[in-house]
């Protein structure tokens, strides 16, 4: 049980690490298209954030209501190819 345990410990830890990487560049939620989510929010610094982030995973709309799955930033940059300001796609 213990190493079960652990394991989700460091699952956990992993995820942490990688959400922290994040410049708040807003690529990954199409900060650079003319059609991004609708919870992408630009504040007063120029970074991104998301205005619903702990439950963002799962149907989303864009600004013109076109839908879409919004996924793991992990699963993101395994699949696509990111901005170049994009920490993720740099350290690919």
């Amino acid at each position: 049980m213990m190493e079960n345990e652990e394991y989700l410990n460091k699952q956990e830890e992993d995820f942490a690490a990688h959400e922290l990487k994040c410049s708040r560049c807003g690529a990954c939620c199409g900060a650079n298209d003319k059609d991004p989510c609708i919870n992408l929010e630009k504040v007063q610094s120029g970074k991104y954030y998301c205005k619903i982030y702990e439950n963002r995973i799962g149907r989303q709309k864009t600004i013109s209501g076109r839908e879409f799955s919004c996924i793991p930033i992990r699963d993101l940059t395994n699949e696509y190819l990111l901005s170049i300001n994009c920490v993720y796609a740099r350290t690919k």
